[in-house]
């Protein structure tokens, strides 16, 4: 687990590893929630950005039989 400080100001820094890995750019915006006792950055990404980003899951599943 990455730790990051808290500044006066109330501003966090994003760990580069944590950067890098999420594909993270200066500038760009991101939703923040407060969760069961916890604080989390959700980016936002624009719809075009995420083509593509399923590309080879498995798709094959049973269906219930009352679904087509």
């Amino acid at each position: 687990m990455e730790t990051v400080t808290i500044s006066p100001k109330f501003q966090v820094v994003i760990p580069q590893k944590i950067r890098e890995s999420m594909g993270l750019k200066s500038g760009e915006k991101a939703g923040v929630i407060s969760f069961r006792n916890r604080i989390e950055f959700i980016p936002i990404r624009h719809v075009r950005s995420l083509r593509g980003y399923l590309r080879g899951i498995n798709t094959a599943f049973d269906r219930e039989p009352d679904r087509p």
